[in-house]
This record gives structure tokens, C-alpha cells and sequence, in this order.
């Protein structure tokens, strides 16, 4: 009898999550043991019963599929973790493997696929979807710290330098150095228009 591989799905699109927990339950060889709607409940469900795999979304409430993704390499590094996503992004790609990821495939991709790259990365695969494979290795290198990353994010929903220096516990002139210093890193001019580049980028 072949090897059971167990799995946590998570997705923040209720309908795409329940096709893809009927999609691999019907599998004689998966298990899937948590399907959640944000990072923070999937790594709730990780720490209770550690997967063999980890699907996820990139973007997802509380906590984002890559910053899971970190988490869950640096603490269970044998979770295999394969990142399903919209984003045809060289920058998301970059950040995911950067993460710790196992494989990176598109939503657009046949369902077969992706029962086929769980067994592939079980196995020990790494694998990258084809429509991206090349573009890596032009991509440019997010050139963002963590905490830039973090409050240009904030600044770019429209939160205030003071509602960002409450939500990290720093002044208001540390979160104004930080921001500059994204906003030259991307060559914009403002803050808003350096969250849309890194959104573009992929690096946000």
C-alpha cells in the first residue's frame, strides 16, 4: 500500500478551498487533515499535526502564504510546501523560494497538476511552473528588509505614519526612515507609489 500524504490546505477562497479538499481527498494516497482561510489558522493547524505538504495561497488574512511559508520551513524544515497562486510574479517566486518553498504553481494549471507535483515534491522535488521558470532569472532581487516590506504594506493600505508606529511600537520618525528608504530602493516618489512598484515587483 502506498504512503499516505497528509496535507493542509490553505486558501482564503472558501469555494476554491473546498474544491481543492475534494479535489485531493479523492486521491487513494492523500490525506487532508486542516483546510484553512488564513496563514495564522493554517499554522495553528501545522503545530497541531504536523503535514507532510503545506499548500497555500500567497495572499491570505493575517498572516501571507510566503510569510506561513518562512514559519513553517524554519520550524518543520521536511514540510514539503508548494505555493498555488495567481501571481505570474518573477518577485513572488523569488520571495516564496526564498521562503523555503518546495514548488510554485499557478491557479490556471490543470487540477491533475497538482496532485502531481504533491507526490513530486514528497519525493524531494523542487519544482517551478514553466511560465515562470525563465523569468527568475532576470527577475530583479527585492531589495526591501523585512520591516520595510511590512510598513510599506500598511502605508499602502492607506494607514497614517502614526497607525503605523502604533502597530509596531515604534516612533513616528523611525517609521518615516524606514518608508524613505523604501521609497528609494524602488526610485518613487511617495509612498503610494512605491507600494503599487512592489506590488508589481512581487516583492509585497
Amino acid at each position: 500500500m502506498s504512503e499516505i500524504i497528509r496535507v493542509v490546505l490553505a486558501d482564503d477562497q472558501g469555494m476554491l478551498r473546498g474544491a481543492l479538499a475534494a479535489l485531493l481527498s479523492i486521491e487513494p494516497d492523500m490525506e487532508v487533515l486542516a483546510t484553512c482561510s488564513d496563514g495564522e489558522e493554517a499554522m495553528r493547524a501545522v503545530n497541531r499535526d504536523p503535514p507532510d505538504i503545506l499548500v497555500t495561497d500567497i495572499e491570505m488574512p493575517k498572516m501571507s502564504g510566503l510569510e506561513l511559508a518562512a514559519k513553517v520551513h524554519e520550524r518543520y524544515p521536511r514540510i514539503g510546501i508548494v505555493i498555488l497562486t495567481i501571481f505570474a510574479r518573477p518577485g513572488y517566486l523569488r520571495r516564496a523560494l526564498d521562503a523555503g518553498a518546495s514548488a510554485y504553481l499557478l491557479k490556471d494549471r490543470p487540477s491533475e497538476d497538482l496532485t502531481d507535483i504533491i507526490r513530486r515534491v514528497r519525493g524531494g522535488a523542487h519544482i517551478v511552473d514553466p511560465a515562470l521558470a525563465a523569468e527568475i532569472w532576470a527577475a530583479e532581487r527585492d531589495s526591501l528588509s523585512g520591516r520595510e516590506r511590512e510598513i510599506l504594506r500598511r502605508a499602502g493600505t492607506g494607514e497614517t505614519t502614526i497607525q503605523i508606529a502604533k502597530a509596531f511600537r515604534l516612533s513616528e520618525g523611525t517609521v518615516r526612515n524606514y518608508l524613505s528608504g523604501a521609497i528609494a530602493k524602488l526610485g518613487a516618489s511617495n509612498r503610494t507609489e512605491a507600494a503599487h512598484l512592489a506590488k508589481e515587483k512581487g516583492w509585497l
